[in-house]
């Protein structure tokens, strides 16, 4: 299928630029994948839109302030200033880093790949420090698009290294400098471990109260991480689909939540999957169950999930799906049209933007069932 396929022309004052007061506040679309028809809901409104016997599930992932700015170091004699003019050059050439995926963590050092701006200018064996030298990275790797990978120096706690000199990550549609009420509201309230660099977005939405409403209703909630990374928000650059190569990305579903997966699905619950990050871990793990000949739906581990889910993709394990409205020739576009139908979804965001929803991480949400 061609790129061009999965377009459509977003206005920019569409685009959600802050959060709203409240956060279950937000408008829901519901869309029938067997109708293709649509009825325009609030968030509030789920649990009565739910059968009651649902699974739903959730990415407990929490967002770190992947986002430094640095300054350069050179390479070799060039770090010390042996060159002429070149401390001067460097000291005073601002880089931006964007993690993106750890590697490898061991005390004192961790390894990341991470996207850096300008990267033309960053070679390897190149250092960067941030906060007065009390962050050091080294460029130990060049990848495409940018991507490269750090290895980082440091005393104390990475995190809470990260924490204090980093930002948060938003996207760059986004039109302003990150606040301090992003540091919260880009976070959802499941999250608590792992080491994503965007949101679940469509798990912003979500109460303690909704939680309890929908626990009332009968619906069960578990959780699982998956870190989001370059596999979730990284451009298709390919004409045709199906040549793009999606980057790897974290995940953990322990065993006790893959055998409540298991047991929903044989007793005939749907599985609610919240965001597309939840559901791109419950299908790889199927997957690779399927791949490994395992007899199980899916299993319980850490794995990297590498699955790319475009149209003509068979779902194994995921029956609903709660997600936000996605740009435009994306791959989270690409695989909610695998889930619902091109041409409904495309439909349905024509109306969205008719109807005045708001789009992206900050914005609206859309229930596929």
């Amino acid at each position: 299928m061609k790129l061009t396929d999965f377009s459509y022309e977003l206005p920019e004052d569409c685009i959600a630029q802050r959060p709203l007061v409240e956060r279950d506040a937000s408008r829901m679309m519901v869309l029938s994948r067997g109708a293709g028809l649509w009825e325009d809901r609030f968030f509030r409104e789920l649990p009565d839109l739910l059968r009651g016997n649902e699974l739903i599930v959730v990415n407990n992932a929490r967002v770190i302030q992947a986002r430094l700015f640095g300054q350069r170091r050179g390479v070799g004699s060039e770090s010390t200033g042996k060159q002429k003019g070149t401390q001067h050059d460097f000291l005073t050439a601002t880089i931006e880093v964007l993690l993106t995926r750890r590697i490898a963590s061991d005390p004192g050092q961790e390894i990341w790949e991470a996207l850096v701006r300008p990267g033309r200018k960053v070679r390897v064996g190149e250092r960067i420090l941030f906060g007065e030298a009390a962050l050091e990275a080294e460029v130990i790797g060049r990848g495409e698009l940018g991507v490269r990978q750090l290895r980082f120096f440091y005393a104390g706690d990475f995190q809470e290294t990260v924490k204090r000199l980093g930002h948060i990550p938003l996207p760059p549609y986004i039109r302003r400098p990150d606040e301090p009420d992003d540091n919260s509201r880009y976070q959802t309230i499941f999250a608590s471990t792992g080491n994503a660099v965007a949101a679940p977005t469509a798990g912003l939405h979500f109460t303690r109260q909704m939680v309890e409403r929908l626990r009332q209703r009968g619906a069960e909630i578990c959780e699982l991480t998956l870190e989001v990374g370059l596999g979730t928000f990284q451009p298709i650059h390919e004409d045709e689909i199906e040549q793009h190569q999606i980057h790897k990305e974290n995940y953990e579903i322990p065993e006790e939540i893959a055998e409540k997966i298991r047991q929903a699905k044989t007793s005939g619950r749907p599985i609610l999957a919240v965001g597309t990050t939840v559901v791109r871990a419950l299908e790889d793990s199927a997957l690779a169950a399927c791949q490994g000949g395992d007899k199980r739906l899916l299993t319980g581990a850490r794995a990297e999930a590498g699955i790319y889910i475009y149209p003509g993709h068979t779902f194994r394990v995921v029956d609903l799906m709660l997600t936000n409205f996605h740009l435009p020739q994306s791959s989270l576009l690409v695989m909610v049209a695998a889930f619902a139908g091109r041409e409904r979804i495309l439909n349905a965001y024509q109306h969205a933007i008719t109807a005045g929803y708001r789009f992206y991480s900050y914005g609206d949400c859309m229930l596929i069932r």
